[in-house]
């Protein structure tokens, strides 16, 4: 099959990422896959190498919805699937499918921000939607008036899986000072005011002095001077730590021991789904989908949004607790090798193109 993958551009953003990924999967299954970009460069770029990508553009116009030339691009490339990934890609999928009526435009459901009108119209005209979670498929239903029998549920594929030998990372946590006895907490995601960030650094703030804590919060973005700010003018540099955007976290889950999550606005979060993969129990608001990135109870504590005291509760209990952790430790490997297989999602992704295609 052709497969043209559609994304605004390369961001450190985990739709982003799965993009990346799924266009890899599907050049190594034998397909001809491409990733077309709104706008060129990124942070992901160097993550991209080795795929057949390309941008609409040679400069950055710097407006995500700006995409000239789509039209013609999608019929040079005569694709038998094209898969919208990105926010603003979505909005032009149902005018891709009204212009191309004999491709199979799939969109997708990887949002928990309120949908722009084209999205929205474009639901109705593509020939599928793939949705990443139970509550992004329900959202689709019961929101947007979507035949339930044109919608497929497809999770996350694991960005970044374990890789053994999976030993704690200690050396890593002695580089940023956290002890032995040092409870971890860790958060990978785009400082973005969705995200929410500076809330968890708030309620890390209330923990009780007789915890010794550390907060390690992994990536970059336009909310992070103003944690920073925060973060300096309450005296928290020394348990707050912004260890900046990598490209393989890896080394910080297996560093870490909680993973943290006050984020509003997810449909199904790689982080919390690769967290788990390493065996860091979760303790997160329960906001679209993220309840089905662990098993609430088993492999993390999920609380209800907002609830600040909630939060803090759940986050001293598995930190007095240590049983309690390894108990959801071993739950949380298990959760996501059974759910967020990478293997198992891009066969899922082809098993549907290929009864689209014919």
């Amino acid at each position: 099959m052709k497969i043209l993958v559609i994304q605004d551009r390369l961001r450190s953003g985990g739709t982003e990422r799965q993009s990346i990924l799924l266009t890899r999967e599907f050049t190594a299954a034998g397909h001809a896959a491409t990733l077309l970009l709104f706008r060129p460069a990124g942070a992901l770029e160097i993550e991209a190498r080795g795929i057949v990508y390309r941008p609409l553009l040679p400069f950055d116009s710097h407006l995500d919805w700006f995409a000239p030339g789509l039209f013609p691009a999608v019929t040079d490339a005569a694709p038998d699937i094209v898969l919208c990934m990105g926010r603003m890609a979505n909005c032009y999928a149902g005018l891709i499918q009204r212009y191309h009526p004999r491709i199979a435009v799939v969109a997708t459901m990887r949002t928990g921000k309120p949908l722009p009108l084209l999205f929205r119209r474009g639901l109705r005209r593509v020939r599928h939607v793939i949705a990443n979670s139970r509550a992004a498929r329900g959202a689709l239903v019961e929101r947007h008036g979507v035949d339930p029998g044109k919608i497929t549920l497809i999770p996350n594929a694991l960005l970044h899986p374990p890789v053994a030998p999976a030993e704690r990372n200690v050396e890593l946590r002695r580089q940023l000072g956290a002890g032995d006895n040092t409870l971890v907490l860790l958060n990978v995601a785009m400082f973005r005011p969705e995200k929410n960030q500076y809330e968890l650094i708030k309620l890390c703030g209330r923990l009780p002095p007789c915890l010794k804590w550390h907060l390690w919060l992994a990536g970059d973005g336009p909310m992070r001077t103003t944690c920073e700010r925060f973060v300096a003018g309450h005296g928290l540099g020394e348990q707050v730590k912004f260890v900046g955007y990598h490209a393989d976290p890896r080394p910080y889950y297996r560093a870490a021991d909680v993973a943290v999550l006050t984020s509003q606005s997810e449909s199904l979060s790689n982080f919390l789904c690769e967290a788990q993969a390493h065996g860091l129990p979760a303790v997160a608001y329960d906001v679209v989908g993220t309840g089905e990135c662990f098993v609430p109870g088993e492999s993390g504590i999920l609380v209800p949004n907002r609830d600040g005291k909630a939060f803090l509760d759940s986050v001293q209990k598995l930190a007095f607790e240590p049983a309690t952790r390894e108990r959801f430790a071993v739950r949380a490997r298990a959760h996501a090798a059974a759910n967020f297989d990478p293997g198992a999602v891009v066969r899922a992704h082809l098993e549907l193109f290929a009864r689209l295609a014919t």
